[in-house]
């Protein structure tokens, strides 16, 4: 499975738990919004994590 912005985003904008883990990623380590979708990507998505059937499910062709 690979990073990809555009679909971390779209987690990120169907998910309002997500979200808010963004912001407070943002805040707690004053990182910009483009490495906080990363560390968030790796913590959440990558391997296993709580988010990747739906990160994996906006891969998928639409019917």
């Amino acid at each position: 499975m690979k990073y990809m912005k555009s679909q971390m985003q779209q987690l990120i904008k169907d998910n309002k738990e997500l979200h808010t883990r963004l912001k407070e990623l943002k805040a707690e380590h004053g990182l910009e919004k483009n490495n906080a979708l990363k560390a968030l990507y790796h913590s959440e998505v990558a391997d296993g994590g709580k988010y990747q059937l739906a990160y994996q499910a906006l891969d998928q062709p639409k019917k």
